[in-house]
């Protein structure tokens, strides 16, 4: 028996997890590096599956099946293909980040010394989603991706209302009434709930479309039902197969998140410390697009054929709505979370343009979008800390006084904007050219994100950084060796992927070719005149 690489790579978070909450209270800098020497032992594992995955080979590789609940056909069964491997990668990389970066959001609180924040839980919150992601990202079959999907959201719900952001007092004002703590608190409870019964509606919805799944199918193996489907051994009535596809993806569309579903995500991002929205955006929404890919389209293709054009129009939303609120924003890290929700339009739009560098380039655009969004959400949560407000209005100049600082914060930003040379580019580039080669309409109408995207980027950048020197801001600090190594291989990332992202390229295409393949399309050839 060969040994199971992939449930290792899930469980050591996991374990870890387990051994950090309980590591006396006492010990809370020994639990911080058991946590971050967990994540780095994760990201050994991954690295290690990216290597013994071959680009050319089966479709799911790494395969292993275990008997769970056999009367009800469920099995421990996992497989990764070239877009899974991308992905437990992504997030594999980022959580030491983000727990170097979130090193002291779970200390105790100096000017309150009665109030007790538990840095065992925080960090052991953190691996614990690390683990369910992972899991989900190699789960091959239906139900207990399921379990995976609904149980990431207890730790998130905690990371959120548990671990908020410090500066909200000061940036409602609230802190000299006395009434900012008890507002903050307030307003991180709402984010919370908020998160978790949008998650929480659209997981039972799903529930329903995996049980009907299962009495059509009589099981819940992903490669099964596909295989059945395209040797035609098993058949859907067309109002069934496409009840079931709206089931999955309405789950999946609350994740993503796509309008008009998403209005929890920049309540949640805002009221948590930045680390935290990192994980949220980066991460865990991530698992949404993916099952996009592999349960929408692999299970339903007929079906998500059929939803496509309305699809299309709402991630055109997304993309131009979300850009539109983070010009408007006053609020950094709620600027943020609508440039996210437009950045996800564009990778939805990518999914359904069922070509392949639509898909491609979506996928491409999942990975891109976690580094570039990790950068730049982190850099200004260091900026927010130092300052103690989120409000755009608070800052000015700050180039001046922290020059790394707003130099890493730039190429966060023109990340964000998707400037050649910069990962995000090539993605945002390949999801534009495969919508234009089937919907050419909505490619069109789809660029007006990349417009908008330069004017919030930019102007963000002009009222924080650049300017006469506020008198709050003239005695910042700049960024310190921790907070440096948190942003390096952000940065390092962004740029070796803009120039070389060859890669990332060929462990991701041929599992895009499957999905063309599980949806029976091809890619429209381009017409050209013979020459006279």
């Amino acid at each position: 028996m060969s040994f199971p690489l992939l449930t290792a790579t899930a469980a050591l978070p996991a374990l870890g997890a387990i051994a950090t909450a309980a590591v006396p209270a006492g010990r809370r800098t020994a639990a911080k590096w058991l946590a971050l020497l967990v994540s780095l032992g994760t990201l050994v594992l991954a690295a290690v599956i990216a290597v013994r995955f071959e680009p050319g080979g089966d479709r799911y590789q790494l395969t292993e099946s275990h008997a769970w609940i056999a009367d009800f056909g469920v099995r421990y069964e996992l497989g990764v293909d070239g877009i899974a491997v991308a992905l437990i990668a992504l997030t594999a990389v980022l959580i030491p980040v983000i727990i170097l970066a979130g090193w002291h959001d779970a200390d105790p609180l100096e000017t309150d010394s009665q109030r007790w924040r538990p840095t065992q839980g925080f960090f052991a919150l953190i691996l614990s989603v690390e683990a369910m992601v992972i899991l989900s990202f190699e789960a091959t079959d239906v139900f207990l991706f399921y379990i995976l999907f609904e149980a990431m959201l207890i730790p998130m719900y905690f990371l959120i209302g548990g671990f908020g952001d410090r500066a909200a007092p000061a940036r409602q004002g609230a802190a000299a009434t006395g009434g900012g703590e008890e507002n903050a608190a307030a307003q991180r409870s709402y984010a919370a709930v908020k998160f978790l019964l949008y998650n929480l509606a659209g997981g039972l919805i799903m529930l329903a479309a995996v049980i009907g799944l299962y009495v059509v199918a009589g099981n819940f193996s992903l490669t099964e039902i596909a295989e059945a489907r395209a040797n035609g051994t098993l058949e859907m009535a067309t109002n069934t197969e496409r009840l079931l596809f709206l089931g999955f993806f309405f789950a999946f569309a609350v994740k993503a998140p796509l309008w008009p579903l998403h209005t929890w995500l920049p309540n949640a991002m805002g009221e948590s410390t930045a680390p935290v929205a990192v994980l949220i955006t980066a991460v865990v929404d991530k698992v949404g697009t993916f099952a996009m890919l592999r349960f929408c389209l692999g299970l339903f293709p007929e079906a998500s054929e059929w939803a496509t054009p309305v699809i299309l129009a709402l991630a055109l939303i997304s993309i131009v709505y979300g850009a539109l609120l983070a010009v408007g924003q006053r609020d950094i890290k709620r600027l943020i979370a609508y440039a996210s929700i437009s950045h996800f339009g564009f990778i939805i739009m990518g999914i359904f343009a069922m070509t392949t560098q639509g898909q491609a380039g979506a996928t491409l655009y999942m990975v891109n979008h976690g580094i570039s969004t990790a950068a730049l959400m982190l850099v200004a949560g260091f900026l927010i800390s130092r300052r103690g407000s989120r409000l755009i209005a608070d800052y000015g100049g700050v180039q001046k006084v922290a020059p790394i600082l707003a130099g890493t914060f730039l190429i966060g930003g023109l990340a964000t904007l998707s400037l050649p040379g910069l990962a995000p580019f090539v993605s945002e580039f390949l999801v534009l050219v495969g919508t234009f080669a089937r919907y050419p309409v909505v490619g069109v109408i789809a660029t007006l994100g990349i417009v908008l995207a330069a004017l919030y980027t930019l102007v963000l950048y002009q009222r924080t950084m650049t300017g006469p020197v506020k008198e709050e801001v003239r005695t910042l600090p700049d960024l310190r060796l921790r907070e440096l190594v948190v942003v390096t291989p952000l940065i390092a990332l962004l740029i070796f992927l803009g120039v070389y992202p060859k890669p990332l390229t060929d462990i991701v295409n041929p599992a895009v070719e499957h999905t063309m393949s599980d949806v029976q399309k091809k890619d429209p050839q381009p017409e050209v005149e013979a020459a006279k």
